[in-house]
Protein backbone atom coordinates (compact mmCIF):
# COMPACT_ATOMS: atom_id res chain seq x y z
CA UNK A 1 0.00 0.00 0.00
CA UNK A 2 1.08 3.42 -1.36
CA UNK A 3 1.72 6.11 1.32
CA UNK A 4 -1.53 8.40 0.53
CA UNK A 5 -3.02 5.30 -0.31
CA UNK A 6 -2.24 4.17 3.65
CA UNK A 7 -3.36 7.74 4.64
CA UNK A 8 -6.57 7.76 2.94
CA UNK A 9 -7.74 4.33 4.49
CA UNK A 10 -7.14 5.64 7.82
CA UNK A 11 -9.03 8.71 7.68
CA UNK A 12 -11.73 6.96 5.44
CA UNK A 13 -12.64 4.53 8.66
CA UNK A 14 -12.46 7.33 10.97
CA UNK A 15 -15.61 8.57 8.98
CA UNK A 16 -17.37 5.84 8.44
CA UNK A 17 -16.55 4.60 12.36
CA UNK A 18 -18.40 8.08 12.92
CA UNK A 19 -15.08 9.26 14.85
CA UNK A 20 -14.87 12.13 12.38
CA UNK A 21 -18.66 13.06 11.47
CA UNK A 22 -20.69 15.19 8.78
CA UNK A 23 -19.02 18.58 8.20
CA UNK A 24 -15.78 18.30 10.19
CA UNK A 25 -12.54 20.12 8.93
CA UNK A 26 -9.90 17.30 8.07
CA UNK A 27 -6.70 18.69 9.36
CA UNK A 28 -4.40 20.73 7.40
CA UNK A 29 -2.12 19.96 4.84
CA UNK A 30 0.78 20.95 6.55
CA UNK A 31 -0.27 19.62 10.22
CA UNK A 32 -1.19 16.26 8.47
CA UNK A 33 2.37 16.46 6.42
CA UNK A 34 4.05 17.05 9.86
CA UNK A 35 2.07 14.77 11.84
CA UNK A 36 2.42 11.59 9.66
CA UNK A 37 5.99 12.54 8.58
CA UNK A 38 5.13 12.35 4.58
CA UNK A 39 5.23 14.82 2.04
CA UNK A 40 2.79 17.45 1.52
CA UNK A 41 2.48 15.87 -1.56
CA UNK A 42 1.24 12.35 -0.58
CA UNK A 43 -1.37 13.97 1.91
CA UNK A 44 -2.91 15.76 -1.30
CA UNK A 45 -2.98 12.39 -2.76
CA UNK A 46 -4.55 11.13 -0.06
CA UNK A 47 -7.63 13.92 -0.14
CA UNK A 48 -8.02 14.14 -3.73
CA UNK A 49 -8.16 10.04 -3.48
CA UNK A 50 -11.27 10.53 -0.44
CA UNK A 51 -12.80 13.61 -2.48
CA UNK A 52 -13.03 10.91 -5.57
CA UNK A 53 -14.50 8.91 -3.05
CA UNK A 54 -17.21 11.27 -2.00
CA UNK A 55 -15.87 11.44 1.79
CA UNK A 56 -14.65 14.71 1.56
CA UNK A 57 -14.88 17.75 0.12
CA UNK A 58 -12.71 20.65 -0.54
CA UNK A 59 -13.93 23.96 0.16
CA UNK A 60 -12.12 27.63 -1.54
CA UNK A 61 -9.90 28.95 0.83
CA UNK A 62 -11.22 26.36 4.05
CA UNK A 63 -9.43 23.54 3.62
CA UNK A 64 -11.48 19.79 3.37
CA UNK A 65 -14.63 18.59 5.21
CA UNK A 66 -16.20 15.61 5.89
CA UNK A 67 -19.36 15.40 3.60
CA UNK A 68 -21.11 11.66 3.82
CA UNK A 69 -24.15 12.02 6.39
CA UNK A 70 -26.48 9.38 6.87
CA UNK A 71 -28.95 11.50 7.35
CA UNK A 72 -28.65 12.37 4.35
CA UNK A 73 -29.23 9.22 2.43
CA UNK A 74 -32.44 7.64 1.25
CA UNK A 75 -34.00 6.09 3.69
CA UNK A 76 -33.80 2.24 4.12
CA UNK A 77 -36.86 -0.24 3.02
CA UNK A 78 -38.67 -0.83 6.37
CA UNK A 79 -41.38 -3.44 5.46
CA UNK A 80 -41.05 -7.22 4.75
CA UNK A 81 -41.96 -8.91 1.48
CA UNK A 82 -45.47 -10.72 1.32
CA UNK A 83 -45.00 -13.90 -0.94
CA UNK A 84 -47.79 -16.08 -1.91
CA UNK A 85 -48.32 -18.85 0.48
CA UNK A 86 -48.19 -22.02 -1.82
CA UNK A 87 -45.94 -23.89 -3.43
CA UNK A 88 -44.37 -22.43 -6.58
CA UNK A 89 -43.15 -24.02 -9.62
CA UNK A 90 -39.99 -22.35 -11.59
CA UNK A 91 -39.44 -20.76 -14.78
CA UNK A 92 -36.26 -18.70 -14.12
CA UNK A 93 -33.61 -19.95 -15.94
CA UNK A 94 -33.99 -17.31 -19.32
CA UNK A 95 -34.46 -14.51 -17.64
CA UNK A 96 -31.48 -15.16 -15.45
CA UNK A 97 -29.57 -16.10 -18.34
CA UNK A 98 -30.40 -12.87 -20.03
CA UNK A 99 -29.03 -11.12 -17.11
CA UNK A 100 -25.43 -12.86 -16.91
CA UNK A 101 -24.54 -12.97 -20.20
CA UNK A 102 -24.55 -8.99 -19.84
CA UNK A 103 -22.21 -9.12 -17.36
CA UNK A 104 -19.66 -11.26 -19.08
CA UNK A 105 -18.91 -8.14 -21.34
CA UNK A 106 -16.18 -6.07 -20.27
CA UNK A 107 -17.24 -2.74 -21.88
CA UNK A 108 -20.56 -3.23 -19.76
CA UNK A 109 -20.46 -1.14 -16.10
CA UNK A 110 -21.06 -4.17 -14.13
CA UNK A 111 -23.74 -2.93 -11.36
CA UNK A 112 -26.11 -6.17 -12.22
CA UNK A 113 -22.38 -8.35 -11.47
CA UNK A 114 -22.99 -10.68 -8.67
CA UNK A 115 -18.87 -10.82 -8.00
CA UNK A 116 -16.71 -7.92 -6.90
CA UNK A 117 -14.11 -6.67 -9.08
CA UNK A 118 -10.91 -9.03 -10.04
CA UNK A 119 -8.80 -6.01 -8.92
CA UNK A 120 -9.34 -6.03 -5.55
CA UNK A 121 -7.97 -9.75 -4.72
CA UNK A 122 -3.77 -10.58 -4.77
CA UNK A 123 -4.28 -12.61 -7.85
CA UNK A 124 -0.25 -12.39 -8.29
CA UNK A 125 0.75 -14.03 -5.27
CA UNK A 126 -1.97 -16.55 -6.10
CA UNK A 127 -0.62 -17.42 -9.13
CA UNK A 128 3.03 -17.76 -8.08
CA UNK A 129 1.73 -20.10 -5.17
CA UNK A 130 -0.29 -22.06 -8.17
CA UNK A 131 3.30 -22.69 -9.71
CA UNK A 132 5.21 -23.68 -6.06
CA UNK A 133 1.42 -25.99 -6.20
CA UNK A 134 1.99 -27.59 -9.31
CA UNK A 135 5.50 -28.05 -9.11
CA UNK A 136 5.00 -30.11 -5.85
CA UNK A 137 2.23 -31.80 -6.30
CA UNK A 138 2.38 -35.42 -5.18
CA UNK A 139 1.43 -37.56 -7.98
CA UNK A 140 -0.95 -39.92 -5.76
CA UNK A 141 -2.66 -36.83 -4.56
CA UNK A 142 -5.29 -37.05 -7.29
CA UNK A 143 -6.16 -40.24 -6.25
CA UNK A 144 -5.80 -39.66 -2.27
CA UNK A 145 -7.44 -36.46 -2.30
CA UNK A 146 -10.24 -37.54 -5.50
CA UNK A 147 -13.39 -36.26 -4.28
CA UNK A 148 -13.14 -34.85 -0.61
CA UNK A 149 -10.36 -32.72 -1.37
CA UNK A 150 -6.53 -31.55 -0.84
CA UNK A 151 -6.63 -32.37 3.06
CA UNK A 152 -4.28 -29.72 3.43
CA UNK A 153 -7.05 -27.26 2.43
CA UNK A 154 -9.86 -28.84 4.34
CA UNK A 155 -7.37 -28.57 7.54
CA UNK A 156 -7.03 -24.87 6.76
CA UNK A 157 -10.69 -24.61 6.76
CA UNK A 158 -11.44 -26.78 9.99
CA UNK A 159 -8.83 -24.26 11.68
CA UNK A 160 -10.93 -21.46 10.62
CA UNK A 161 -13.96 -22.40 11.53
CA UNK A 162 -12.32 -23.49 14.72
CA UNK A 163 -11.45 -19.96 15.55
CA UNK A 164 -14.79 -19.07 15.28
CA UNK A 165 -15.48 -21.20 18.18
CA UNK A 166 -16.98 -23.89 15.73
CA UNK A 167 -15.96 -27.38 15.89
CA UNK A 168 -15.72 -28.94 12.19
CA UNK A 169 -13.47 -31.65 11.86
CA UNK A 170 -11.71 -31.81 8.13
CA UNK A 171 -13.77 -35.19 7.41
CA UNK A 172 -16.59 -33.27 7.55
CA UNK A 173 -15.84 -30.91 4.95
CA UNK A 174 -16.01 -31.50 0.87
CA UNK A 175 -14.35 -29.20 -1.36
CA UNK A 176 -16.39 -28.28 -4.51
CA UNK A 177 -16.41 -26.22 -7.50
CA UNK A 178 -17.21 -23.19 -5.80
CA UNK A 179 -20.11 -22.65 -3.47
CA UNK A 180 -22.63 -23.50 -6.21
CA UNK A 181 -21.60 -26.80 -6.60
CA UNK A 182 -21.89 -27.19 -2.97
CA UNK A 183 -25.46 -26.05 -2.99
CA UNK A 184 -26.11 -27.83 -5.66
CA UNK A 185 -25.19 -30.68 -4.13
CA UNK A 186 -27.00 -30.11 -0.59
CA UNK A 187 -30.10 -30.43 -2.83
CA UNK A 188 -29.33 -33.36 -4.25
CA UNK A 189 -28.78 -35.39 -1.11
CA UNK A 190 -31.87 -34.59 0.14
CA UNK A 191 -34.89 -33.75 -1.67
CA UNK A 192 -36.13 -35.42 -4.89
CA UNK A 193 -38.29 -34.16 -7.71
CA UNK A 194 -41.68 -32.75 -6.70
CA UNK A 195 -40.56 -32.05 -3.47
CA UNK A 196 -40.67 -28.26 -1.68
CA UNK A 197 -37.94 -25.88 -0.41
CA UNK A 198 -38.52 -23.23 2.21
CA UNK A 199 -36.79 -20.20 0.45
CA UNK A 200 -36.40 -16.23 1.43
CA UNK A 201 -38.14 -13.57 -0.55
CA UNK A 202 -36.53 -12.07 -2.42
CA UNK A 203 -33.72 -14.93 -3.26
CA UNK A 204 -30.80 -15.43 -5.00
CA UNK A 205 -31.56 -16.28 -8.90
CA UNK A 206 -28.99 -19.10 -8.58
CA UNK A 207 -31.04 -20.91 -5.50
CA UNK A 208 -34.56 -20.43 -7.65
CA UNK A 209 -32.54 -22.16 -10.78
CA UNK A 210 -31.20 -25.27 -8.99
CA UNK A 211 -35.05 -25.53 -7.69
CA UNK A 212 -35.96 -25.26 -11.11
CA UNK A 213 -33.47 -27.91 -12.51
CA UNK A 214 -34.18 -30.47 -10.14
CA UNK A 215 -37.65 -30.12 -10.44
CA UNK A 216 -38.17 -28.83 -6.96
CA UNK A 217 -40.90 -26.24 -6.25
CA UNK A 218 -40.12 -23.13 -3.80
CA UNK A 219 -41.77 -21.81 -1.05
CA UNK A 220 -41.25 -18.64 -0.72
CA UNK A 221 -41.17 -16.84 2.75
CA UNK A 222 -41.82 -13.06 4.00
CA UNK A 223 -38.11 -11.59 4.35
CA UNK A 224 -37.30 -8.27 5.94
CA UNK A 225 -34.39 -6.63 3.93
CA UNK A 226 -32.50 -5.98 7.75
CA UNK A 227 -33.19 -9.27 9.76
CA UNK A 228 -33.59 -11.59 7.26
CA UNK A 229 -36.58 -14.24 7.14
CA UNK A 230 -39.99 -14.12 9.28
CA UNK A 231 -39.28 -17.25 11.71
CA UNK A 232 -43.22 -17.22 12.43
CA UNK A 233 -44.00 -17.69 8.80
CA UNK A 234 -41.40 -19.64 8.34
CA UNK A 235 -42.79 -22.21 10.91
CA UNK A 236 -46.18 -21.64 8.99
CA UNK A 237 -44.99 -23.05 5.86
CA UNK A 238 -42.87 -25.79 8.02
CA UNK A 239 -46.56 -26.93 8.97
CA UNK A 240 -48.00 -26.87 6.16
CA UNK A 241 -45.93 -27.88 3.37
CA UNK A 242 -43.78 -30.08 5.36
CA UNK A 243 -40.71 -28.88 2.98
CA UNK A 244 -37.47 -31.26 2.13
CA UNK A 245 -34.61 -28.04 2.96
CA UNK A 246 -34.61 -24.41 4.13
CA UNK A 247 -31.83 -22.89 2.19
CA UNK A 248 -31.09 -19.33 2.63
CA UNK A 249 -28.37 -16.46 3.65
CA UNK A 250 -28.09 -15.60 7.11
CA UNK A 251 -25.14 -13.34 6.49
CA UNK A 252 -25.91 -10.32 4.09
CA UNK A 253 -28.44 -12.04 1.86
CA UNK A 254 -28.10 -11.54 -1.88
CA UNK A 255 -30.10 -9.60 -2.88
CA UNK A 256 -31.25 -7.64 0.14
CA UNK A 257 -27.83 -7.74 2.24
CA UNK A 258 -29.99 -8.64 5.22
CA UNK A 259 -27.87 -9.72 8.63
CA UNK A 260 -30.07 -12.76 10.65
CA UNK A 261 -28.99 -11.43 14.39
CA UNK A 262 -27.36 -14.30 16.68
CA UNK A 263 -30.44 -15.47 18.83
CA UNK A 264 -32.50 -14.98 15.06
CA UNK A 265 -30.34 -17.64 13.75
CA UNK A 266 -29.90 -20.09 17.27
CA UNK A 267 -34.14 -19.45 16.58
CA UNK A 268 -33.93 -20.75 13.27
CA UNK A 269 -31.79 -23.87 13.96
CA UNK A 270 -34.16 -25.07 16.64
CA UNK A 271 -37.34 -24.41 14.62
CA UNK A 272 -36.03 -26.50 11.80
CA UNK A 273 -34.57 -29.01 14.23
CA UNK A 274 -38.12 -29.65 15.66
CA UNK A 275 -39.53 -30.53 12.65
CA UNK A 276 -36.04 -32.43 11.54
CA UNK A 277 -35.86 -29.92 8.16
CA UNK A 278 -32.01 -29.47 7.38
CA UNK A 279 -30.73 -25.80 6.64
CA UNK A 280 -28.42 -25.14 3.23
CA UNK A 281 -27.05 -22.02 4.57
CA UNK A 282 -25.28 -20.18 1.60
CA UNK A 283 -22.12 -17.72 3.17
CA UNK A 284 -20.26 -16.78 1.10
CA UNK A 285 -20.51 -13.32 1.66
CA UNK A 286 -19.38 -13.99 5.51
CA UNK A 287 -16.21 -12.66 5.25
CA UNK A 288 -17.02 -9.15 4.09
CA UNK A 289 -18.46 -7.43 7.64
CA UNK A 290 -17.92 -4.00 8.07
CA UNK A 291 -18.41 -4.38 11.96
CA UNK A 292 -15.67 -5.46 14.85
CA UNK A 293 -16.25 -9.13 14.45
CA UNK A 294 -17.39 -11.83 11.91
CA UNK A 295 -20.78 -12.61 12.08
CA UNK A 296 -21.57 -16.41 12.90
CA UNK A 297 -23.48 -18.51 10.30
CA UNK A 298 -26.74 -20.60 11.88
CA UNK A 299 -24.07 -23.70 11.50
CA UNK A 300 -22.66 -22.24 14.76
CA UNK A 301 -25.81 -22.88 16.63
CA UNK A 302 -26.35 -26.67 14.93
CA UNK A 303 -25.97 -29.50 17.10
CA UNK A 304 -27.69 -32.04 15.35
CA UNK A 305 -25.29 -32.12 12.30
CA UNK A 306 -28.72 -30.47 10.04
CA UNK A 307 -26.90 -27.53 8.62
CA UNK A 308 -24.72 -27.84 5.70
CA UNK A 309 -22.84 -24.77 5.41
CA UNK A 310 -21.38 -23.90 2.18
CA UNK A 311 -19.03 -20.75 1.38
CA UNK A 312 -16.47 -20.22 -1.45
CA UNK A 313 -13.17 -18.18 -2.18
CA UNK A 314 -14.81 -16.96 -5.45
CA UNK A 315 -16.34 -13.54 -3.47
CA UNK A 316 -13.68 -12.78 -0.99
CA UNK A 317 -10.09 -14.03 -2.47
CA UNK A 318 -9.73 -15.69 -5.79
CA UNK A 319 -12.76 -15.12 -8.34
CA UNK A 320 -12.24 -17.65 -11.38
CA UNK A 321 -10.50 -20.04 -9.07
CA UNK A 322 -13.85 -21.98 -8.29
CA UNK A 323 -12.71 -23.27 -5.04
CA UNK A 324 -15.70 -24.28 -2.55
CA UNK A 325 -16.77 -25.94 0.10
CA UNK A 326 -19.76 -27.65 2.00
CA UNK A 327 -19.58 -28.63 5.71
CA UNK A 328 -22.10 -30.91 5.39
CA UNK A 329 -23.02 -32.48 9.03
CA UNK A 330 -24.72 -35.95 9.21
CA UNK A 331 -25.24 -35.80 5.38
CA UNK A 332 -21.36 -35.45 4.75
CA UNK A 333 -21.17 -38.96 3.45
CA UNK A 334 -24.14 -38.39 0.73
CA UNK A 335 -22.57 -35.39 -0.18
CA UNK A 336 -19.46 -36.69 -0.95
CA UNK A 337 -21.29 -39.26 -3.04
CA UNK A 338 -23.11 -36.86 -5.36
CA UNK A 339 -19.74 -35.12 -5.58
CA UNK A 340 -18.00 -38.78 -6.94
CA UNK A 341 -21.15 -39.23 -9.23
CA UNK A 342 -20.97 -35.75 -10.44
CA UNK A 343 -18.11 -33.44 -11.10
CA UNK A 344 -15.62 -36.36 -9.22
CA UNK A 345 -13.30 -33.57 -8.32
CA UNK A 346 -12.19 -29.94 -7.90
CA UNK A 347 -9.25 -28.20 -9.78
CA UNK A 348 -6.03 -29.53 -7.80
CA UNK A 349 -3.45 -27.03 -8.62
CA UNK A 350 -6.13 -24.43 -7.65
CA UNK A 351 -6.65 -26.68 -4.07
CA UNK A 352 -2.87 -26.34 -3.05
CA UNK A 353 -2.43 -22.89 -4.19
CA UNK A 354 -5.39 -22.29 -1.69
CA UNK A 355 -4.36 -24.08 0.87
CA UNK A 356 -0.57 -22.61 0.73
CA UNK A 357 -1.87 -19.33 0.89
CA UNK A 358 -3.57 -20.19 3.77
CA UNK A 359 -1.06 -21.71 5.97
CA UNK A 360 1.60 -18.56 4.96
CA UNK A 361 -0.78 -16.32 6.60
CA UNK A 362 -1.42 -12.50 5.10
CA UNK A 363 -5.46 -13.99 4.89
CA UNK A 364 -6.60 -11.84 7.20
CA UNK A 365 -4.34 -8.75 6.58
CA UNK A 366 -6.33 -9.03 2.73
CA UNK A 367 -9.89 -9.75 4.11
CA UNK A 368 -9.35 -6.32 6.67
CA UNK A 369 -7.93 -4.34 3.54
CA UNK A 370 -10.88 -5.84 1.34
CA UNK A 371 -13.60 -5.14 3.29
CA UNK A 372 -12.04 -1.69 4.32
CA UNK A 373 -12.56 -0.64 0.60
CA UNK A 374 -15.63 -2.49 0.25
CA UNK A 375 -17.39 0.12 2.95
CA UNK A 376 -15.98 3.00 1.28
CA UNK A 377 -17.33 2.14 -1.77
CA UNK A 378 -20.62 1.73 -0.06
CA UNK A 379 -20.64 4.87 1.31
CA UNK A 380 -19.97 6.82 -1.81
CA UNK A 381 -22.25 4.51 -3.97
CA UNK A 382 -25.16 5.57 -1.36
CA UNK A 383 -24.71 8.90 -1.55
CA UNK A 384 -24.68 9.28 -5.69
CA UNK A 385 -27.82 7.24 -5.50
CA UNK A 386 -28.91 10.22 -3.00
CA UNK A 387 -28.08 12.69 -5.69
CA UNK A 388 -29.44 10.80 -9.02
CA UNK A 389 -32.23 8.75 -7.93
CA UNK A 390 -35.58 10.27 -7.34
CA UNK A 391 -37.04 11.35 -3.79
CA UNK A 392 -39.05 8.08 -2.58
CA UNK A 393 -36.34 5.96 -3.51
CA UNK A 394 -35.45 2.98 -0.44
CA UNK A 395 -32.17 1.84 -0.23
CA UNK A 396 -30.75 -0.77 2.37
CA UNK A 397 -27.99 -0.57 4.42
CA UNK A 398 -26.20 -3.79 4.78
CA UNK A 399 -23.19 -4.08 7.17
CA UNK A 400 -21.01 -6.17 5.04
CA UNK A 401 -20.77 -7.22 1.24
CA UNK A 402 -21.06 -5.08 -1.58
CA UNK A 403 -24.48 -5.37 -2.95
CA UNK A 404 -27.89 -2.58 -2.51
CA UNK A 405 -31.39 -3.34 -2.78
CA UNK A 406 -33.17 0.19 -4.37
CA UNK A 407 -37.17 0.13 -4.25
CA UNK A 408 -37.92 2.67 -6.39
CA UNK A 409 -41.07 4.89 -6.23
CA UNK A 410 -44.44 5.05 -8.13
CA UNK A 411 -44.49 2.58 -11.07
CA UNK A 412 -41.22 2.09 -12.10
CA UNK A 413 -40.47 -0.98 -14.48
CA UNK A 414 -37.40 -2.63 -13.41
CA UNK A 415 -37.36 -4.51 -16.18
CA UNK A 416 -37.22 -1.69 -18.36
CA UNK A 417 -34.75 -0.31 -16.77
CA UNK A 418 -32.53 -3.33 -17.17
CA UNK A 419 -33.36 -2.79 -21.09
CA UNK A 420 -32.92 0.65 -21.30
CA UNK A 421 -29.42 0.88 -19.26
CA UNK A 422 -28.14 -2.06 -21.17
CA UNK A 423 -29.00 -0.03 -23.99
CA UNK A 424 -26.49 2.54 -22.66
CA UNK A 425 -23.36 0.15 -21.65
CA UNK A 426 -24.65 -0.28 -18.17
CA UNK A 427 -25.93 -3.79 -16.19
CA UNK A 428 -28.15 -3.70 -13.48
CA UNK A 429 -29.62 -6.61 -11.51
CA UNK A 430 -34.11 -6.25 -11.82
CA UNK A 431 -36.05 -7.00 -8.90
CA UNK A 432 -38.30 -9.96 -10.67
CA UNK A 433 -35.50 -12.24 -11.61
CA UNK A 434 -35.33 -12.45 -7.69
CA UNK A 435 -38.79 -14.25 -7.08
CA UNK A 436 -40.82 -17.21 -8.54
CA UNK A 437 -43.60 -15.47 -8.56
CA UNK A 438 -45.17 -11.95 -9.55
CA UNK A 439 -43.22 -9.41 -7.45
CA UNK A 440 -40.27 -6.61 -6.95
CA UNK A 441 -41.09 -5.06 -10.01
CA UNK A 442 -39.98 -1.71 -9.19
CA UNK A 443 -36.68 -3.07 -7.68
CA UNK A 444 -33.08 -3.28 -8.26
CA UNK A 445 -29.91 -4.72 -6.76
CA UNK A 446 -27.09 -2.70 -7.56
CA UNK A 447 -22.88 -3.93 -7.04
CA UNK A 448 -20.97 -1.73 -5.02
CA UNK A 449 -17.92 -3.44 -5.61
CA UNK A 450 -15.94 -2.43 -8.63
CA UNK A 451 -13.92 0.80 -8.81
CA UNK A 452 -15.66 4.07 -8.22
CA UNK A 453 -14.58 7.19 -10.31
CA UNK A 454 -15.75 9.13 -12.90
CA UNK A 455 -17.06 6.72 -15.21
CA UNK A 456 -18.93 4.66 -12.31
CA UNK A 457 -20.06 8.30 -10.95
CA UNK A 458 -21.69 8.89 -14.49
CA UNK A 459 -23.23 5.51 -15.66
CA UNK A 460 -24.76 5.54 -12.13
CA UNK A 461 -26.25 9.52 -13.26
CA UNK A 462 -27.21 7.67 -16.42
CA UNK A 463 -29.12 4.79 -14.24
CA UNK A 464 -30.92 7.83 -12.29
CA UNK A 465 -32.21 9.69 -14.95
CA UNK A 466 -34.13 6.40 -16.72
CA UNK A 467 -35.20 6.28 -13.67
CA UNK A 468 -36.68 9.52 -13.26
CA UNK A 469 -37.83 9.29 -17.28
CA UNK A 470 -40.27 6.64 -16.66
CA UNK A 471 -41.97 8.53 -13.44
CA UNK A 472 -42.61 11.46 -15.51
CA UNK A 473 -44.57 9.38 -18.81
Amino acid sequence: MKLYEALARDISESILSGALQPGDRLPSVRKTSASRGVSPATVFEAYYTLEAQGLVQARERSGYFVSVSAERLPPEPDTASRPAEDAQPLAMSERVFDLLETTMRRDVVPFGSAFPSPLLFPLARLARLMSTSVQQLDPWASVDDLTPGNARLRRQLSLRYLIEGMTVHADEIVVTNGALEALNLCLMAIARPGDAVLIESPAFYGSLQAIERQGLEAIAVPTHPRDGMDLAAAERALERHRPKACWLMTNFQNPLGSLMPDEKKRDLVRLLARYQVPLIEDDVFGELYFGDKRPLPAKAFDTEGLVMHCSSFSKCLAPGYRVGWVAGGRYTRQLARQKLASTLTTCAPAQGALALYLEKGGYDRHLRLLRHTLAAQQAVFMEAVRRHFPEGTRVTRPKGGYLLWLELPGAVDALAVHAAALAEGISVAPGPIFSPQPGFENCLRLNYGHQWDAHAEAALATVGRIVHAQLQR
